[in-house]
């Protein structure tokens, strides 16, 4: 099923069954300088370290949407947001309640937004030669590898997509890794985004609902949420 994405007319409300994920085209997003004003030291710092002047840019306009959109949630100034990292990087809100998440490649980022609920998100853009079978051999399960040797070969670099975004997703909604392997878990790599197996067993599988994603042509993408109880909100930022 093709998900719409909608420009909203005014700011939407997050209710507590939804999760809002936001697609920003970081080419369009907004003015750079006003941006980059709202980062924090550290992460001015960060920004400084890119020795590429479009990944430089990039990352401006990626940490700076962030704030953009976490400090409307927040009735907050952008500048005025606070971030604290888990055990494992994952950036988290000071101020409980709200949780995040962000995927940004080439010239798209997504941002998921929910209250109360882990979330991951992870957005992919298909490149044209990817090393499916060597990629799959290091990363994904047994099912998944045989799932994937099945496909017909035009359609197999989607597949890969799918099933690396979704496990990226599951992953990053967890927070806490997988210290066991990427291959401790299976994921579908059709249409549909379903997390099939996990070695932690059937109550770990029922804890978490993935959703695949379209966010525009040539990119691939997944959200992972916590619980089965909630539905997408999918939004395009309007510059």
């Amino acid at each position: 099923m093709t998900i719409a994405w909608e420009t909203p007319l005014s700011w939407p409300r997050l209710n507590d069954d939804e999760i809002h994920v936001w697609g920003v085209a970081l080419d369009t997003a907004g003015e750079l300088a006003a941006l980059a004003a709202c980062l924090s030291a550290d992460e001015r710092e960060r920004t400084r370290g890119f020795r590429s002047g479009a990944h430089q840019r990039r990352f401006v306009v990626a940490r700076g949407m962030l704030r953009q959109l976490l400090g409307r949630y927040l009735d907050q100034e952008p500048g005025a947001v606070a971030f604290s990292y888990g055990g494992h990087g994952k950036p988290l809100l000071q101020e409980g309640g709200v949780h995040f998440n962000v995927s940004h490649t080439r010239e798209l980022a997504l941002y998921a937004i929910a209250c109360d609920r882990e979330v991951g998100v992870d957005v992919e853009w298909m490149r044209p030669q990817v090393a499916h079978e060597q990629i799959a051999a290091h990363f994904f399960s047994r099912e998944e590898q045989e799932a994937l040797a099945q496909v017909p070969d035009a359609e197999r670099r989607a597949a890969f997509y799918n099933i690396w975004t979704r496990k990226e997703a599951y992953v990053k909604a967890r927070g806490a890794g997988i210290a066991a392997g990427l291959g401790t878990f299976a994921v579908s790599l059709g249409a549909e985004a379903v997390l099939l197996r996990s070695d932690e067993g059937q109550d770990e599988v029922a804890r978490w609902k993935l959703v695949a994603l379209e966010p525009a042509a040539g990119y691939v993408a997944a959200l992972c949420g916590a619980g089965v109880d909630w539905r997408l909100r999918p939004w395009r930022w309007r510059s």
